[in-house]
């Protein structure tokens, strides 16, 4: 692990030229740095966002839900700090 930190520069070249690398400590395996999947393309990295929960897709014709109930409510929400 300390010799890791020391060159955790020359571990992520490494890594960036498709290698992967494993931390030990005294002599156990504890972790791997590895170079992250590429995606075939924008549609499957979005699905994966998605079954991540970290997106949500928009129904329709790329129109997005209404969040707001009433409208103004920046409006209200300036006044009341005022």
């Amino acid at each position: 692990m300390y010799e890791a930190k020391a060159k955790f520069s020359d571990l992520l070249r490494k890594v960036r030229s498709g290698q992967n690398v494993i931390i030990t400590y005294r002599g156990e395996e504890i972790a791997e740095i590895r170079p992250v999947a590429a995606a075939e393309d924008i549609g499957s990295r979005i699905r994966t966002a998605e079954e991540r929960g970290t997106v949500w897709a928009a129904e329709g014709r790329g129109r997005f839900p209404k969040l707001a109930r009433r409208p103004g409510g920046l409006a209200r929400f300036l006044e009341s700090r005022d």
